[in-house]
């Protein structure tokens, strides 16, 4: 009964696995990634930006639950999509684009685990060193992804246990030396800052989406899955806004934006001197790598059911000698030409925008399907407008500040649903 490797019925993840895979993949973005960023928007009140966008996640969490405990599959969002919209160009186009936000995101954990591990060798991290270690740590889990469910589910439940518990004692401890005017409030507080810093830091939040994709491989999934769901978005919000104090309570503004790559290490030293900094870099390592492996696992299985599907090539769904999808490969592949091309800040923007459209549509979807779930639709119907308000507010931003990012979503967006479109209309009904 509380096993949690191995069920009864042989399935490899149990429910403390599928946590494990859910703030692996969540934990990651948010803080060491994204917050430096966040907090440069947000300013000091980025930890009420964390409140906001961790309660549209739950919202969200809600229809994956629902949806799960209905219909559990290893393709998780992909099926919501197809039986809320049916198997057409538009649940097609958004699961190329749920694919494409899953490599997005992993070049993100992998850029930002290369720049960590880079402080280990210099004070200024090289950029080239960055990428190497950053193609390093692809190629690494794509070989642990190589071994199966299990050896993921028991990594993810080694590196998490590591990483939350050095990020529990920064938050304490950090709390004793905290600089209260740090966190006194504005006297010109800006509602459309906050909002913006929501808005970017749902990706930090993207990742409980991975537990839905466990359902092939967990015990008792209409059970454990909403489990894992809520008790996994619960306690990363707590994380996110305890660990977003500490640090904007210990360091300047100033010194926030000189070192936002970085700035959750720089916020150690305050308190623990050059030993915090190297264990918050360790920490960081433990996280992006936990988030890279955890998304990658997600992503394959996506990819191989939307091949299955045949919204895709079929050889995403080929399988090689060791029994994994040749989809691991090919995805592993662009994400190593992503991390060569990629531009940390900008890239976080895009994987926001294009993670809070899929949420979006997966509840749109489920409000298809609300009956047959036994869901609420109010709440639904919450998780629509809080990820649209959150769209708009982040291609507002993106319009004055970063125009390109918002070309670039634009693009991604219509090559998807192109894409499908030609596919399903000229090639795979010849294959």
């Amino acid at each position: 009964m509380g096993k949690t490797t191995k069920a009864l019925n042989g399935k490899p993840i149990g429910l403390w696995s599928a946590i494990a895979i859910g703030i692996g993949g969540m934990i990651g973005a948010g803080i060491f990634s994204i917050l430096g960023i966040a907090t440069e928007i947000a300013g000091n009140l980025v930890y009420i930006s964390f409140i906001i966008a961790g309660v549209i996640a739950l919202l969200c969490a809600y229809s994956y639950a629902k949806l799960s405990s209905k219909y559990p599959s290893a393709g998780g969002p992909v099926i919501f999509l197809i039986r809320g919209f049916g198997d057409g160009v538009l649940s097609g186009g958004f699961n190329i684009l749920l694919y494409l936000g899953y490599i997005i995101v992993i070049s993100v954990y992998a850029k930002a685990f290369g720049v960590y591990a880079a402080t280990l060798f210099s004070s200024t991290p090289s950029p080239i060193i960055a990428t190497i270690l950053a193609i390093s740590i692809v190629l690494f889990f794509t070989i642990i992804n190589l071994l199966g469910a299990k050896a993921v589910g028991k990594s993810e439940t080694l590196i998490v246990a590591i990483k939350v518990g050095i990020l529990i004692s920064f938050a304490v401890i950090g709390f004793f030396f905290i600089k209260i005017s740090y966190l006194s409030f504005p006297t010109n507080i800006s509602t459309g800052n906050v909002l913006t810093g929501a808005a970017l830091l749902f990706m930090g939040y993207e990742g409980f989406g991975l537990i839905s994709c466990t359902a092939g491989d967990i015990e008792n999934p209409k059970k454990n899955i909403p489990r894992a769901l809520y008790l996994t978005v619960i306690f990363v919000i707590l994380i996110y806004v305890a660990v977003s104090i500490a640090v904007v309570g210990n360091l300047s503004f100033a010194e926030i934006k000189l070192t936002a790559d970085y700035a959750l290490a720089v916020a150690a030293e305050p308190f623990a001197g050059a030993i915090g900094f190297t264990i918050i870099v360790i920490a960081a390592l433990f996280s992006t790598s936990s988030a890279i492996n955890a998304t990658l696992y997600g992503g394959v299985n996506v990819c191989g059911l939307m091949s299955e599907k045949c919204e895709i090539p079929k050889c995403f769904n080929r399988r090689s000698f060791y029994g994994s999808r040749t989809g691991l490969f090919i995805t592993s592949f662009i994400i190593l030409v992503l991390i060569v091309l990629l531009d940390l800040s900008s890239v976080v923007m895009l994987g926001s925008a294009a993670f809070l459209l899929i949420y979006m549509s997966v509840n749109v979807a489920h409000l298809k399907l609300y009956k047959k779930t036994n869901a609420n639709k109010y709440i639904i119907w919450s998780a629509i407008i809080g990820c649209l308000f959150s769209l708009i507010v982040l291609v507002y931003y993106e319009i004055f500040n970063s125009p390109l990012t918002l070309y670039i979503f634009v693009a991604l967006v219509i090559v998807s649903f192109l894409f499908e479109w030609l596919y399903r209309k000229y090639i795979h009904l010849r294959t």
